[in-house]
């Protein structure tokens, strides 16, 4: 298992919309987020930004990750998020969130 990190901006004007979209996330999407390896996605929110975290279980993440981004149904999901959020990363680099370096985790005692 590997564990994942990101931020993004929330726009403040579709801050109703974005918490209203994720209150009934729909049942596709997250089917494809499973089935693609992903685990305990969260999404958690200060002021504007939105931090997102992930612990992916499979053993191609960039397989993965294509799979997910090619399921029609998160392209309709992406399309009214997208608009909510303002990524933070370089110009020209992929994807909107930013990805974060793990810099600590507090392990389970063996």
């Amino acid at each position: 298992m590997r564990r994942y990190g990101m931020v993004i901006r929330l726009r403040p004007e579709h801050r109703e919309t974005y918490l209203r979209l994720h209150a009934a996330v729909w049942p596709a999407v997250e089917k494809t987020l499973r089935e693609a390896n992903i685990r305990n996605f969260t999404i958690f929110l200060h002021d504007d930004l939105l931090f997102g975290y992930y612990e992916y279980v499979g053993d191609d993440h960039d397989a993965d990750q294509a799979q997910i981004a090619a399921d029609p149904q998160t392209q309709e999901w992406w399309k009214l998020t997208a608009p909510c959020q303002q990524s933070l990363a370089t110009e020209g680099s992929d994807g909107q969130w930013t990805p974060m370096s793990e810099v600590w985790h507090l392990a389970d005692k063996v």
